[in-house]
């Protein structure tokens, strides 16, 4: 599998940093963060090394997501959070400290006081249409 040696999460997957794993799998790892958000956040992170979300393979992706759900029932029961967000950075300017991608699974609580800024929008007359053409443009141009 292709590792990093300069990347922590490369290093814990292969046991030169410790961690506090609660699910591991042939190609999957989970653990918990140890800047934790809120108390039991897990990190989610493929055996392999990639930087971005864009650059792992779509069967390697489909895994990643299949146990999320999985885990999420496990930190609702261990957390007895009322919720949890599923969250992914691609690249620093999102926020993505590690250039290893991963998923956080953060509980959630009624007035935990983590929210965020989620200033919704709305677009400009025609501005919809143009970006849904766009898409299915550079969709179809990277299917073929």
């Amino acid at each position: 599998m292709a590792r990093d040696s300069n990347c922590i999460f490369c290093k814990i997957i292969a046991a030169e940093v410790p961690a506090a794993v609660v699910y591991e799998d042939d190609s999957i790892l989970a653990f918990l963060d140890i800047g934790p958000l809120a108390d039991g956040h897990l990190l989610v992170i493929p055996l392999e090394h990639y930087t971005r979300l864009t650059d792992v393979p779509p069967e390697r992706c489909a895994q990643m997501a299949s146990v999320l759900p999985f885990l999420g029932r496990a930190v609702l029961e261990v957390t007895k959070s009322e919720g949890f967000n599923v969250l992914l950075n691609q690249g620093a300017v999102a926020g993505q400290a590690v250039p290893h991608i991963h998923f956080h699974i953060i509980p959630r609580r009624k007035d935990d006081q983590l929210g965020y800024r989620w200033k919704a929008g709305k677009y400009p007359e025609g501005r919809a249409s143009q970006l849904a053409a766009a898409y299915q443009a550079a969709l179809a141009h990277h299917a073929s």
